[in-house]
């Protein structure tokens, strides 16, 4: 078994998954791979499976019933990951927006430079998002500038969701006590990652816009992170953080 699993959370991803898996299984960290699949109606799950006989004890399935929110498929797979020997966790999407190649440098940050949380960063070197709309763009941007000033967190990428997790990280925090499903999810590990004095550190990356698929991203889901960082910040000021 590899020390480091990277979990992908999926929902109708059938034009990416198997290439995704493919190219995951390539990479020569020898990574494993765990797939948590919401119920997809277009045969993601099935498509895993395919792979799970290509890839015997390295690619994983975990199904669920239903669209139950990014935040608790995360939580979902680091519990299975912590049930397991693995010494680190990778949060990352499907549809080939994070480019796997990058897999290496987040996971090497940690193993071998120091870090306890590695963020594949859109913002630390400039604005690098290929294909995105404007408004998309300047959305995500001024949000992480927004969570910046609220959370008083030094990072440029606050709503990442490539991210890298060493065991002890994922140990520590509270995972009964994460709050939100949607984008704030990515907020909040980040900001109690911060506050528990863990060294996050943020990788350069370039964000492509799916080619294939839908995007799942709504207003309400941006609406759950405005107002729930002005939470994490009123908790940890009177320390109900958790």
């Amino acid at each position: 078994m590899s020390d480091v699993l990277v979990i992908i959370p999926t929902y109708n991803e059938i034009e990416n998954i198997e290439n995704m898996i493919d190219t995951v299984m390539g990479l020569p960290d020898g990574f494993d791979l765990l797939v948590i699949d919401d119920g997809s109606p277009d045969g993601t799950a099935d498509a895993v499976r395919r792979k799970m006989e290509v890839y015997p004890e390295r690619v994983h399935l975990e199904t669920r019933k239903g669209k139950l929110g990014l935040g608790t498929a995360y939580i979902h797979g680091f519990r299975w990951a912590l049930k397991r020997d693995y010494q680190y966790v990778i949060e990352m999407d499907a549809d080939f927006s994070h480019n796997p190649a990058d897999l290496t440098h987040l996971y090497h940050t940690c193993k071998d430079k120091g870090a306890d949380v590695c963020i594949g960063s859109r913002y630390i070197s400039g604005v690098n998002v290929v294909n995105w709309p404007m408004g998309r763009v300047l959305m995500s941007y001024f949000a992480s500038a927004y969570v910046r000033t609220v959370t008083r967190m030094e990072l440029r990428d606050s709503t990442a969701g490539f991210v890298c997790y060493r065991r002890k990280v994922l140990e520590t925090i509270n995972l009964d006590k994460i709050e939100f499903k949607g984008y704030a999810f990515q907020i909040e590990m980040k900001f109690k990652a911060h506050r528990l004095g863990f060294k996050i550190v943020e990788y350069p990356i370039i964000f492509v816009n799916r080619q294939l698929g839908t995007s799942k991203m709504n207003s309400g889901i941006f609406g759950e992170a405005v107002f729930g960082v002005v939470k994490l910040r009123m908790r940890s000021m009177v320390g109900k953080l958790q």
